[in-house]
């Protein structure tokens, strides 16, 4: 799975009420949670980003409640993956779960540029610079990468339950 975008750099602590604040969470529909996308950091990230764009942020992203409009925000606001020196548990399943990726690294937040347009491998297990440098992160799972590919972990089960309807192994 190939992820390319330009890099959006953001710090520590980003929480999910930083990523979408409160006042929205009566909305249902995600294509309306996604125009209010860390609006109170950045005036009008929604309309300033294009798809496949890529978060990378410093240590415990997704911190704060469990709630998981906050990836659902980012991913209908075209928002291609995350990566983060480090994620908040919750955050980083829930985005798992509606088909974000989510790249745990170090060292990216350090050595990426505000606007640099990057690719992540997470079969192969890189991030690649403009200039061709490559830095190392963990290779995804098969399992996961099943779940990222179906668009998240619902559509990953529907695929695989509708394989025992057709008498198919799971």
């Amino acid at each position: 799975m190939i992820i390319r975008g330009r890099v959006w750099l953001f710090g520590d602590n980003i929480d999910t009420d930083l990523i979408l604040p409160g006042k929205y969470l009566i909305l249902t529909d995600p294509n309306e949670l996604a125009k209010h996308a860390f609006e109170n950091i950045i005036e009008g990230f929604y309309s300033k980003i294009s798809k496949g764009d890529i978060i990378v942020a410093g240590k415990n992203f997704g911190c704060g409640s469990s709630r998981e409009h906050a990836p659902i925000a980012l991913k209908y606001a075209g928002i291609g993956a995350i990566v983060a020196k480090s994620f908040s548990r919750i955050f980083f399943r829930n985005a798992i779960n509606i088909g974000l990726p989510v790249v745990p690294s170090k060292e990216a937040r350090d050595l990426l540029r505000e606007g640099e347009l990057i690719t992540i491998n997470l079969e192969d297990g890189y991030i690649e610079e403009e200039n061709g440098r490559r830095i190392a992160i963990e290779k995804y799972p098969e399992f996961l990468l099943e779940i990222l590919k179906d668009g998240g972990l619902i559509e990953n089960l529907k695929r695989k339950l509708g394989r025992l309807n057709h008498g198919k192994n799971l």
